[in-house]
């Protein structure tokens, strides 16, 4: 049992802090609930809440507590007197058994049950893998028996899903075997996080939008030219069976009894990165404040939420939190023992600048490690109070809600005088899509061009000719730098953004950009977390955190 679960209250005792009865709950089990969706504040009505947006400066590969800040801060509210809500993603089992581990937080800021919200969390991701997977398998039924929408077997964009780290999936060839196997063709896995189905979960406003979304899916082309979707193949309707409960956003609590919406889980390296609408419009409605993650740097998941999320959703962030630590910020030094700490403090600069870009009050929250020395805290945060940004210590791992005092003090001040009117898209609809492209590499990545490959470029002609060009642009780009190669630390200056794939995402609403070398398919680590775990005798776990 992981610290803090045996405190754990009833779900109904949380619900009842947001004013929800169990007439509002699908109960799974004693400590999980479903929301139902008539819980939703009704369509243009204002939120009542103020939303905190929680980003990070570029991090290391295991992750600089963002997601414990954002769990710490709500707590932390809730001990300043005011109703809050933290909303985050759903962990991949991906991660959970690659590189990271869990993604419930940590210590004294957790989500609870953290062993279910990171393993089987109510089956929403089973589902949206095998919502995803219907869709491929009914493309496939069709080729075989007579293609009657003249799909063209060279053109079908829609891969298979999976949710792993199993890099041996990227290419595949499928239908071999005979011709009562199907027919033979090139294909592909992408991990479910990737999938449009957990795009389109994530972004959908209701059920309605939810399976309308499902039915603008691009399954491929036919061989004229012309999009083949999701509705012509009449799969959307089954896709939205196996999504019915899932659509639903999960009900926890924290460490400390604070209640949690968890929901939907795109990564923000190759989606965009953010816990579903419908979570996050439901916690506006029922708290003051709600703290929301967004994945990985300032560079993905804030930009992607500020020009993606916002616009589709109307929701506005009221405040920022950056969350940075001392272990991060010497990474990027040029120092190459990693001993300067501020030769690396220009990659904060830089996150500080891209969230002033879009208008957004900022708070550095500096997560502090145990290991971490006095004089670099201080240095972090005088560099900060030189470039007129507020910043707060943290330490909500240790200390819960208490360690996150004077940083709940300063956000929750930010977002009650925010001007949400100055909060704005970084482009809008009208520009051309190779010109969004570079708004985004110059102003968010510090790019000085972009280059767009052969393929790319063709692809991006097609969708401007079918008519799609209005559509934003979702980069698929490395966590680890800000720009295309992970190699390159700090704020990376005279260098070009290379586009080398992109794949359009009609449901979800938005076109995907592949940046580099990224992958929409990760591997497993040479030594992944997986071996370390296994499961004790009365069924508890070792190794899973």
């Amino acid at each position: 049992m992981s610290n803090g679960e045996s405190q754990m209250l009833p779900i109904e005792r949380i619900a009842e802090k947001l004013g929800l009865s169990m007439s509002d709950l699908d109960p799974y089990g004693r400590y999980t609930a479903k929301v139902r969706l008539h819980r939703l504040s009704p369509p243009g009505a204002a939120p009542k809440g103020k939303l905190i947006l929680v980003t990070a400066v570029t991090p290391t590969t295991h992750g600089e507590g963002k997601t414990v800040v954002s769990i710490g801060l709500a707590q932390a509210i809730e001990r300043l007197g005011r109703k809050s809500v933290v909303t985050l993603r759903e962990p991949s089992l991906g991660p959970v058994f690659g590189v990271k581990g869990g993604a419930t937080g940590g210590g004294k800021s957790q989500v609870l049950p953290a062993e279910k919200i990171n393993l089987h969390f109510n089956g929403d991701k089973h589902a949206v893998t095998a919502a995803h997977n219907l869709l491929a398998a009914m493309i496939d039924a069709h080729l075989f028996h007579g293609n009657g929408l003249r799909m063209n077997i060279e053109n079908i964009s829609w891969p298979r899903a999976v949710d792993m780290n199993d890099r041996a999936l990227r290419q595949i060839r499928i239908g071999l075997g005979g011709k009562t196997n199907g027919v033979p063709r090139d294909s592909r896995f992408v991990i479910t996080a990737a999938s449009e189905i957990m795009a389109v979960l994530a972004l959908a406003e209701s059920r309605a939008d939810c399976a309308r979304r499902l039915g603008e899916i691009t399954a491929g082309f036919d061989y004229d030219g012309k999009p083949v979707h999701a509705k012509d193949l009449k799969a959307n309707g089954a896709m939205m069976v196996l999504l019915n409960e899932a659509i639903m956003p999960n009900l926890v609590q924290t460490t400390e009894q604070t209640p949690a919406l968890i929901h939907a889980g795109p990564f923000a390296n190759i989606a965009h990165g953010t816990s579903s609408v419908l979570a996050q419009r439901m916690a506006l409605e029922l708290a003051e404040y709600v703290v929301n993650e967004a994945g990985f740097a300032a560079d993905l998941g804030a930009e992607k939420y500020l020009d993606i999320v916002m616009p589709s959703s109307g929701i506005k962030p009221s405040a920022a939190v950056l969350v940075a630590t001392a272990r991060a910020i010497r990474r990027h030094s040029e120092d190459q023992n990693r001993t300067n700490l501020k030769a690396g403090l220009e990659n904060l600069a830089k996150h500080i600048e891209i969230l002033r870009k879009f208008a957004l009050t900022t708070v550095v929250a500096i997560n502090r490690f145990p290991d971490d020395k006095a004089e670099d805290l201080r240095a972090i945060r005088n560099f900060c109070a030189e470039l007129g940004v507020e910043s707060a210590l943290v330490d909500v791992f240790d200390k819960g809600g208490d360690g996150a005092r004077e940083l709940g003090e300063k956000v929750t001040e930010a977002a009650d005088r925010a001007d949400l009117n100055a909060t704005q898209p970084l482009y809008g609809p009208n520009l051309a899509i190779e010109e969004k492209v570079s708004v985004i590499a110059k102003e968010i990545y510090g790019a000085s061009g972009v280059e767009l490959l052969g393929r790319a470029r063709q692809k991006l002609e097609r969708y401007i000719a079918l008519g799609f060009a209005a559509l934003p642009v979702c980069v698929a780009k490395t966590q680890n730098s800000l720009s295309d190669d992970p190699k390159k630390l700090g704020a990376p200056k005279d260098w070009t953004l290379t586009v080398t794939d992109a794949f359009l995402a009609t449901g979800a609403g938005f076109i995907v950009i592949v940046a580099g070398n990224m992958m929409l398919m990760p591997g497993l680590p040479k030594i992944p977390q997986a071996v370390r775990m296994s499961v004790n005798e009365d069924g508890s776990f070792r190794g899973l955190s």
